[in-house]
């Protein structure tokens, strides 16, 4: 009893009045947004037949010749969007990650700036881009493609700078002291040093790319996702069910085959 006494003041000795009214302050804020944004129970009891009745309505998948055929060609242009989208946007993240890497890039403190133009890339949420897509280029996949570029530059940029300048520093120094320039210390020393994060973050750009693109069509960015809009809006729920099932199974099979890839690179 007299240990655990000790015991205690030993775990809260950390605890700063300054962290006490931060915790206190954030666990008000927590409760008071829930109060407001929080489904009641009573919510959440009377959305509960009308959920069952939804499904009822969505059952069974619809397996017409006609409307099965167009998910099929909605299902290529999905991944030919997230395909090229991705493609682009990881070769273009490699020249401006080793532009952002500090220490590495050539443009010493102005790497900065390129660091804050890739988060903002990606601190954009997706649907917002293809919004300002379609509203510059129109609807269709061109504008689902730009958006996944945008995207995976985002993403690869941050973590490809961040690799290059947790590299190997002695064969950089090495290059360096027999009078390499930097584009030479890249390509010598770097880069086949982080190629395997580099390869395991494409395939998380990849994957990520699929997920993004089965939905950009809810905002006319091309793919399955603006045909599951249509049957939405015209309470065709058999064919939304159809369409979420086939959504689910391409995302299940990207995660299997990402994951064997980046299983075989480690």
């Amino acid at each position: 009893m007299t240990d655990a006494g000790k015991a205690a003041p030993g775990r809260l000795s950390g605890l700063t009045p300054l962290h006490f009214v931060t915790l206190v302050t954030l666990g008000a804020l927590i409760l008071a947004s829930m109060g407001q944004v929080a489904p009641s129970p009573r919510q959440l009891a009377s959305g509960v037949p009308g959920m069952v009745d939804l499904v009822g309505r969505m059952m069974p998948p619809s397996t017409e010749p006609g409307f099965l055929w167009r998910v099929t060609v909605r299902i290529v242009e999905t991944f030919q969007i997230a395909l090229v989208g991705a493609a682009i946007g990881i070769v273009l993240s490699l020249p401006i990650a080793w532009l952002g890497a500090r220490g590495v890039s050539p443009l010493g403190r102005g790497s900065y700036l390129v660091k804050a133009l890739v988060s903002l890339l990606r601190t954009i949420p997706d649907l917002v881009w293809a919004l300002l897509f379609v509203a510059t280029v129109g609807l269709g996949a061109v504008a689902g493609t730009m958006t996944i570029m945008v995207d995976t530059i985002g993403f690869c940029g941050r973590f490809f700078a961040e690799a290059m300048e947790d590299a190997e520093k002695e064969p950089q120094e090495a290059l360096s002291a027999m009078g390499a320039g930097r584009g030479s210390i890249l390509a010598g020393a770097i880069l086949p040093d982080i190629m395997p994060s580099l390869i395991n973050s494409s395939l998380f750009a990849l994957e990520k790319a699929v997920r993004s693109s089965v939905v950009l069509g809810l905002v006319g960015a091309g793919g399955i996702g603006q045909e599951l809009k249509v049957a939405f809006d015209l309470f065709q729920y058999r064919n939304a069910s159809t369409i979420i099932l086939v959504i689910f199974l391409i995302v299940l099979a990207m995660e299997f085959c990402a994951d064997k890839l980046r299983a075989r690179v480690q």
